[in-house]
């Protein structure tokens, strides 16, 4: 909801004193803000959302891919179209936690996911990274995951730059589907459950 405050504001609205400035108003995400779906506590019981979407359907869960050690699921919170995250199954925090079969197949749907997004999408290029720990930005530090955001030249414009937001122009189910459809079918297949 975009909202023009370069007018005097109605009364009662709460939108506070006219500027310059319009605001786009997105309540969806006080809910990550205020820590839903965030872990209770550091081990895989504590509601941990990476250990429970595995269990969900793809469509519910928003699951790209299925290997047999990770996962590739959609990000419920994305900083781009397509921001999706490669997620062990196995509930660790840390990157030298990881078996090396783990490690190897994080790498094989890291791979998959530039090839999937770059045909459903033709991203120019990713953002691919990691945050170990809650100081070093991870929202959920006791589960790794791996993010791979999608980039295009020109995607930062006014919006992340001055207005400090991020429009995404499709729903999270459709850009689900889209990049199912798109990921890649060679190497070892990933599982499907719909």
């Amino acid at each position: 909801m975009l909202i023009d405050m370069t007018s005097e504001p109605e009364q009662g609205i709460g939108a506070g004193a006219a500027d310059a400035f319009q605001r786009l108003w997105t309540p969806h995400r006080m809910a990550y803000i205020q820590g839903e779906n965030k872990p209770t506590g550091p081990g895989a019981g504590d509601g941990c959302p990476f250990c429970a979407i595995p269990s969900k359907s793809d469509e519910e869960g928003l699951i790209i891919a299925r290997g047999e050690q990770v996962y590739a699921v959609l990000n419920l919170y994305p900083y781009n179209s397509g921001h999706l995250m490669v997620v062990p199954y196995r509930h660790v925090a840390d990157y030298t936690d990881l078996d090396d079969a783990e490690t190897a197949e994080l790498a094989l749907l890291t791979k998959q996911a530039m090839t999937a997004l770059r045909a459903a999408s033709g991203a120019h290029g990713f953002n691919i990274g990691m945050n170990q720990g809650a100081v070093a930005g991870a929202g959920i530090a006791a589960h790794l995951h791996q993010h791979v955001v999608p980039r295009w030249g020109g995607d930062v414009n006014f919006m992340p730059v001055v207005g400090n937001t991020k429009v995404l122009p499709q729903l999270l189910a459709d850009t689900r589907k889209l990049l199912a459809d798109a990921w890649p079918k060679a190497g070892p297949a990933p599982t499907a459950r719909s």
